[in-house]
Parts: structure tokens; C-alpha cells; sequence
């Protein structure tokens, strides 16, 4: 601590681009936007949107991560049923121009705390520049009826679902293409939860 209080901290980057955003530059990815494997289960989707700042400006400099369970609600790691397969459920997309773009499996429902089913959804981590720690929030899409018992969409009050719910909006490379923009700050921000 200075004589003058508490400092302020650092913001987040520059990021090491071989490691974390590899595609920005010609390197071979180490974790792509794209999810998809011939063995993973689940219909095949396009998840995209636009990342805007407090000023409604979009932010060409963001990381988002994923991680999501397959189409049977499976997480990757956590379920010895997928030991052997190679979809992952994580990836990572650069906002090389405010937008970012996952093809991937949509997830099946999960078992959530308490053995409450959990509506599909895919948890979403966001990196920018002037946000000092990690942001987290999720993607639910609009066409599951599950929403409306998923425990954790029902701790956000029913004004500010709309920001955690991806609307479909045609095909994309002939694949059901789900849309969510996120609002870091201002008018519709989108809810953000604790780590």
C-alpha cells in the first residue's frame, strides 16, 4: 500500500497471443471456436453475437471461453462416459471485430446443485480490456421450455433473462445459428454472475 491508499489494480493483457488467441496470428489453435467432433452428441449449431462497451461501441479486443456439456448434458472431464471422445466443450473465440463465433454442439440439460435439472445452456468467461477479473455469465437458447424451471435463470429478475437468452435466427453454413449480444455496461447490460 502507497501512502496515498490503496492502488489501483491492473487491467487484464496484453494477452500472450500463441497461447490464447493463436488464430489471430497464423498459429495452429490450441483452443478454437470450433467445438464440433465426429463423435460428439448433440445437434450441430452456430452460437454468435456482438460484445458492445458501456458506450454502445463494439470491443475489438475480447476473449470469450466457453465450456458446455454435450448434447446429452455431458461435461467433458467430469463424465467418465466421455473419457474416450474427443469433443472437449471449451473453445475460445477472438472479437477480432466485436464478434464472436462458435460452431459447437447444443448442450443437453444437467444435472444442476441438489439434483435440479438445469436448463441447456453453454457458461460463457470474458475477457476485455478495463475489466480487471474474468466476467461470467451464460447462453440459454429461447426455443427450450426447460427455461422456465432452470434454478439459476429464476434468480434473475424477469426484466434481465432476455440478456442470457440466445434467440435462433436462421442457418448458418446450413447449421441453426443462436444470436446473443453481450453489453458490458449501459442499457440491456447482460447479467453477469459471481465467480
Amino acid at each position: 500500500m502507497s501512502d496515498h491508499g490503496l492502488m489501483p489494480s491492473q487491467t487484464i493483457g496484453p494477452f500472450f497471443a500463441y497461447a490464447l488467441t493463436p488464430t489471430a496470428y497464423d498459429y495452429a489453435a490450441l483452443a478454437g471456436n470450433d467445438l464440433r467432433t465426429d463423435d460428439a452428441v448433440g445437434q450441430p449449431i452456430v452460437v454468435t453475437g456482438r460484445v458492445f462497451d458501456g458506450g454502445g461501441d463494439l470491443v475489438p479486443d475480447a476473449m470469450i471461453e466457453i465450456w458446455q456439456a454435450d448434447g446429452e448434458g455431458r461435461y467433458p472431464g467430469v463424465s467418465e462416459a466421455l473419457a474416450n471422445t474427443r469433443f472437449k466443450g471449451f473453445g475460445r473465440s477472438e472479437t477480432l471485430e466485436g464478434i464472436y463465433r462458435f460452431s459447437t454442439v447444443k448442450p443437453g440439460r444437467i444435472t444442476g446443485p441438489e439434483g435440479s435439472d438445469q436448463a441447456p445452456h453453454i457458461n460463457v468467461g470474458l475477457f476485455a480490456r478495463g475489466v480487471n477479473r474474468r466476467l461470467f455469465t451464460r447462453i440459454y437458447f429461447e426455443d427450450e421450455s426447460t427455461n422456465q424451471t432452470d434454478a439459476v435463470l429464476a434468480l434473475v429478475p424477469d426484466e434481465r433473462r432476455a440478456t442470457l437468452i440466445a434467440r435462433r435466427d436462421g442457418t448458418e453454413n446450413g447449421l441453426p445459428r443462436y444470436v446473443l449480444d453481450i453489453r458490458l455496461q449501459g442499457e440491456d447490460e447482460t447479467v453477469f454472475f459471481e465467480a
